[in-house]
């Protein structure tokens, strides 16, 4: 076979899989570099280290394997069925993102490059290495330079057939195969996506402070949620997909449900009161195969309570008490948020009262001095 039919016959066993967009780029380093340095110099990536750690790297692919003469791009469609932004209007609901709401994607992923991979290795007799969001590959910038969509004014890949849902994975070879044309940008002057978020993460377009960001905070935040961001968290306990959802392309998109990325019932709508009693066990059952599991129970109770606080229920308020006495300071410290929210002045100086002496954590107690109803 030559070059366009090898990579013909690569892109019909993708599909077959399973793969919705299909792309090749040459394994070499791009304009990401510079944006990537730029990022990381104005510290927008928060406390994710391993952004910083491997940044070299993340912005070669030569540098990742020396060998590599093409990148084999390919994306998934998860498309949700019904419109994201509905169970915010829920207050006593939490609102997880579409993207965790089924079984772990890397997994699902994995397995299909993993099968095409070996296919590849065995049918051309080259070698291949596969990702799935498990290595410093910048994922996005290599998905538009193959052609499968653009990197939008929110940062993640936009997609004309796909609209903003996709997953993302992909197999470096030593395969020379033809490469596509980059995409270019579709967004035009809208900014939707930009005026959306809850929390302004965005100090300009393409650029996203991820320390503002609400997945960022719910999902790999390790400590306290700062004042300033619990009210505009509303509901959402693992992710946001507000800038997402807003997207003008995504009326193309076709829904992604009734595949192995189809959500579970008990995650799309889930009741806050229930989540919030979630012990160790009871969390990693309850979420066991799914990515949330990786978050840990303490750092999803604690959302689940700002959430309880958002909510205006009065009735949660028992919720939010129940957690004063948790083994976590993390979960202590929203629940005397929460409780301050839901409760009269008077009944939440009882509480502070009977807790706050037996508290000997520095953040809690802080908590507990500085809330207010």
């Amino acid at each position: 076979m030559d070059g366009p039919a090898r990579r013909a016959e690569i892109e019909r066993q993708a599909r077959a899989l399973g793969f919705n967009a299909f792309g090749v780029t040459p394994a070499k380093a791009g304009p990401e570099r510079e944006s990537l340095r730029d990022y990381l110099a104005r510290e927008y990536h928060g406390d994710m280290a391993w952004m910083a750690a491997h940044a070299a790297r993340r912005g070669d692919p030569t540098l990742l394997w020396p060998q590599a003469r093409s990148i084999i791009m390919l994306g998934a469609s998860y498309a949700p069925e019904t419109p994201p932004e509905d169970i915010l209007g829920s207050p006593e609901l939490g609102a997880i993102s579409v993207y965790a709401q089924g079984r772990d994607y890397h997994k699902i992923l994995k397995k299909r490059l993993r099968r095409l991979a070996n296919d590849i290795a065995d049918r051309f007799g080259v070698e291949v290495k596969l990702f799935v969001d498990t290595a410093p590959v910048m994922e996005k910038p290599l998905a538009q330079r193959a052609g499968l969509g653009w990197q939008g004014k929110h940062s993640n890949l936009v997609s004309r057939r796909f609209g903003s849902w996709l997953f993302l994975g992909e197999i470096f070879t030593t395969l020379d195969l033809p490469a596509d044309m980059p995409d270019q940008d579709h967004c035009g002057s809208c900014q939707a996506c930009l005026d959306i978020c809850p929390t302004k993460a965005f100090p300009a377009p393409y650029q996203l402070d991820a320390r503002r960001c609400i997945s960022y905070l719910t999902i790999e935040h390790k400590g306290h949620i700062a004042p300033e961001f619990r009210a505009a968290m509303g509901n959402r306990i693992y992710g946001c997909d507000d800038c997402l959802a807003v997207c003008p392309w995504n009326k193309f998109a076709q829904s992604g449900a009734k595949h192995a990325f189809e959500p579970r019932a008990e995650l799309t709508a889930p009741r806050l009161a229930q989540l919030a009693e979630l012990d160790d066990s009871a969390f990693r059952a309850l979420f066991s195969g799914s990515p949330i599991k990786r978050t840990g129970r303490d750092r999803f109770v604690r959302n689940v309570l700002i959430a309880v606080g958002n909510s205006g229920e009065r009735a949660l308020a028992s919720v939010a008490e129940a957690r004063l006495s948790d083994k976590s300071p993390l979960v202590r410290a929203m629940a005397v948020w929460a409780l301050a929210r839901l409760t009269a002045e008077a009944q939440f100086e009882q509480f502070k009262a009977q807790y706050l002496p037996q508290e000997s954590d520095p953040e809690v107690c802080s908590e507990w001095r500085a809330t207010l109803p």
